[in-house]
């Protein structure tokens, strides 16, 4: 078959073993489909030693041999991939076996039609932009860096108290907040749980920041949107009462000391999602959010 996608990487939800028939039905498409497949080490294990030819390999060396990536599972599974796969650049295909989807957005019955016709070209490319957080400790030591494609949160982990922290935009002073944390997201995390804190939804293009108070103890905190080229620092105040964490994309969770400072800017890379031509982003909202899309007679 003639298409730019010849070498495709396959990965599933991980420690899920009822994955395995889902997986083997993508395998056996991919090699009817004349492609070289490449199936990542974990998600091969749950595919039972089949005899379809393929190369079982890591996340990286998909990164840097395969022309495309499918994966197979929910949105969580689709933000780890973007974490690791962002940096090579792979476009990633998402099949929808979670609940909501609102970034693997085809199932897996669609995928016999769906396939075929990316590979002949006929898809729609959408870039999403990721946040580099950091958290520094003592004036200036990195303890941890990490992507995230949905949001970075700084919480009150399992603690019924608020915490207290002060918050930066680009060097300037903005508040000190009260409240039990704050989500700090991409336009893609704007449907995630910024949304449920009390977000807007932002379009996914948007070259934006999102920042929302997670329960304020002063009302008139609202949440923010502003430039994605905005550096936030966001510094813990006394934690000894009341203790403090972050999460990366609710992945990686740390816990935080007095005076630590969380870094967040727009990270240099992005995560390059397909999806079949003949949606769009609205239609997405329109199905998950269970909006009306006609009211009917009065």
């Amino acid at each position: 078959m003639g298409t730019q996608f010849q070498k495709i990487g396959l990965l599933g939800k991980y420690q899920d073993p009822s994955t395995g028939p889902c997986l083997l039905k993508l395998a056996q498409l991919v090699h009817q489909l004349g492609l070289e497949l490449f199936v990542e080490a974990e998600s091969a294990v749950h595919m039972g030693g089949s005899a379809l030819p393929h190369a079982v390999t890591t996340l990286e060396e998909i990164g840097q041999h395969c022309d495309l990536a499918i994966v197979l599972g929910g949105d969580g599974t689709l933000l780890g991939a973007a974490r690791s796969l962002c940096l090579y650049g792979v476009p990633l295909l998402g099949v929808n076996l979670g609940r909501l989807g609102f970034l693997a957005d085809v199932s897996l019955e669609q995928m016999e039609h769906a396939l075929p016709a990316i590979l002949a070209g006929d898809y729609v490319l959408d870039r999403r932009t990721l946040l580099l957080g950091s958290i520094w400790r003592d004036g200036g030591y990195v303890l941890h860096q990490a992507p995230a494609l949905n949001d970075v949160v700084v919480h009150k982990g399992n603690f019924a108290r608020m915490i207290e922290f002060d918050t930066y935009i680009n060097g300037d002073f903005v508040y000190t907040l009260r409240s039990d944390g704050l989500i700090v997201s991409t336009p893609t995390g704007s449907t995630a749980y910024a949304l449920s804190a009390g977000g807007p939804i932002l379009e996914p293009s948007l070259e934006a920041m999102l920042l929302v108070p997670i329960c304020p103890h002063t009302l008139s905190n609202r949440p923010l949107v502003v430039s994605d080229q905005a550096t936030l620092r966001i510094c813990i105040n006394d934690t000894r009462n009341n203790p403090a964490q972050v999460s990366f994309d609710g992945h990686k969770t740390y816990n935080l000391h007095n005076a630590d400072e969380i870094h967040i800017s727009r990270a240099a890379c992005a995560a390059t999602l397909i999806h079949p031509k003949g949606g769009s982003h609205y239609q997405v909202l329109r199905q998950k959010l269970h909006w009306a899309e006609h009211l009917g007679d009065a």
